[in-house]
Parts: C-alpha cells; structure tokens; sequence
C-alpha cells in the first residue's frame, strides 16, 4: 500500500503509477490529503466531518452515489461518495463507511481528503467543488503479478488498437447513460474477451463527463499501451479494462 500523497496529481504520462498487486481487498488503492489547512480533534469542523461520512454511507447505498453538506461556516465539511455501479447497497454502504474511517486515519486534521477503493471513493473538502470536474487527482493503476492479465503484451500496437476501440465504445456509453456508468465486453479473438468499465460522478454533467473519461484515455495511453490490463481512477471519473470479468455481475 502507498502512503498518501500531499502533492497534486495531474493528468500527465509522468503522474503516479501504483501496482494494484501491493493492495488487498481491504486495503485503499490510494488516498490523497491536502495538508493546507488542518482542523483541531474534537472541534466543530470535526464534527461537521463525523456526521458528513454518517450521512454519506447512509445516502450512497440505494444508489449508489451521494453528496452534501454539513456545518456552517468554518465547520462545513462537504462530501461526496461514489459507488461502483454494479455494486450491491450492502457492500456500498460498508465501502464507503470503510472509506471514511480509513480517510481519517491516513489524513488525520486535514480539511480536505480524497481516497479511493475498489467499490467506492470518497472525497471531503471545506470548500465546495460539487460539479466541478477534478482532473488534479488522478492516479493509473496496473497489476505486475499476473503476466496473462497485465504483462507485456507481443503485439502490443495491434492489441492496444482493440482496447481503445473498448475505451471509445466505454466513453461513448457512458456519458449519455442517466447514471454515467457503462460496462462492455469485446470479443478480440482466440476465445478471449476485453472487459470494460467507466464511470463518472454524478455531479456533473454528460459533456464534462465525456471529457473526464478522454482525459481518462489519455492517461491510459502513457501508462498502459503495452500492458493487458489497466486502470485510471481519479475524483470526477474512472475506467478499466482486463482480459478477465471482474465486476460482481460479469
């Protein structure tokens, strides 16, 4: 598991790459904390941010995604959580109470948090940003263990060709979908299939979901071209592909 990362993350081939092999189920994929500004323990603000994760959990489970506000003034904590489309309310919720907990621990006193697992992320700030579309924290992942799945790839520039025809396809599905959420699957030959994801937060609208997952594709580009399996996660969108199904409903 890394440790959080203070600096902001950009769109960018040079931006962080993180092996998923290094994580378990239980464990954060990563989380970042802005260490501009701290609240005290016990204090309003944290108040404000212990009813915030309550009310998170409590709101995401049915549908998966939910934000708001809590507190006035210098205590107001505003939130946001994002479930894994295919994710049963159950598991949303006990993810996204996982989140909060875990957010707290990694980035004790910062006003502002953002952390993500593999069913959920979640993300708090004294400031709003609800709408906006964060391209600052982004992060792509790949998994170095398993040569099948993410290895180098032989033929990299024809096989690559068939994941950014999935990734189009993705973008594509995703954005005019009413709950910005689309996953897909593509037959590339020899008995086997690409598996697809995509998803953007709720908070914004279709085109800006559109340009969250090109940016999305991009990132991909740098990080991945020669890999059978990668993913970006950032605060406003995310994408994956694999050669294996990996979603609860595949």
């Amino acid at each position: 598991m890394h440790s959080p990362a203070s600096s902001t993350l950009y769109v960018l081939c040079s931006a962080l790459f993180i092996h998923a092999a290094l994580t378990t189920a239980v464990d954060p994929l990563h989380a970042v904390c802005s260490t501009s500004k701290n609240y005290t323990s016990h204090g309003a603000f944290s108040n404000s941010l212990h009813q915030m994760m309550f009310l998170l959990a409590t709101k995401a489970a049915p549908i998966g995604f939910a934000l708001g506000s809590v507190g006035h003034g210098d205590s107001r904590v505003n939130g946001l959580a994002l479930c894994r489309g295919d994710v049963r309310s159950s598991a949303c919720a006990a993810c996204i109470r996982s989140a909060g907990a875990r957010v707290r621990d990694l980035c004790p006193r910062n006003n502002e948090a953002i952390i993500w697992f593999d069913e959920c992320m979640l993300r708090y700030s004294d400031t709003e940003f609800f709408g906006d579309v964060d391209y600052d924290h982004s992060f792509s992942l790949f998994d170095p263990r398993n040569t099948f799945n993410t290895g180098n790839v032989s033929d990299a520039k024809a096989f690559y060709g068939k994941v950014e025809f999935l990734l189009e396809r993705l973008k594509n599905k995703t954005y005019i979908s009413p709950l910005l959420f689309a996953n897909q699957e593509l037959e590339i030959g020899e008995s086997r299939n690409l598996y697809g994801v995509a998803q953007c937060t709720k908070d914004i609208s279709g085109g800006d979901c559109k340009k969250c997952l090109e940016a999305a594709i991009n990132k991909l580009r740098c990080c991945c071209r020669a890999r059978r399996g990668g993913r970006v996660v950032g605060g406003s969108c995310n994408m994956r592909y694999q050669l294996y199904p990996f979603l609860d409903d595949a």
